[in-house]
């Protein structure tokens, strides 16, 4: 079992318009994931997947079932009031319920 000391709050995205009908951008609180966030390092020399290369951080965490609809393409994670773009979730076992999740993140700021 990993624990962790940090919440991760994924937040999934939605466009609606505006009282001016312009589109915005509308973020929700989708799931939420207990775990270990860590400094990505730039030392491995052999970096096989272009989103792990981007990642800039990485959150460990038990693996659980993520609610329907959060993928790379719509979500976001909230931790400790940063925002980070999702590059990769990654169950490296494969194992479900043994195993844990990789999630390779973006820094892009606060909220």
């Amino acid at each position: 079992m990993i624990g962790g000391n940090a919440k991760a709050v994924f937040q999934t995205k939605t466009t609606q318009r505006n009282a001016l009908k312009e589109q915005e951008t509308v973020w929700t609180d989708a799931d939420t994931l207990t775990g270990f966030l860590d400094l990505m390092t730039g030392g491995a020399d052999y970096r096989y997947n272009a989103k792990m290369q981007e990642s800039t951080h990485i959150f460990i965490a038990d693996y659980k079932p993520l609610k329907a609809g959060i993928t790379t393409e719509n979500a976001r994670l909230v931790i400790s009031g940063q925002v980070y773009e999702i590059a990769l979730i990654d169950n490296p076992m494969g194992l479900l319920g043994d195993s844990h999740l990789e999630i390779y993140l973006r820094y892009t700021g606060g909220q």
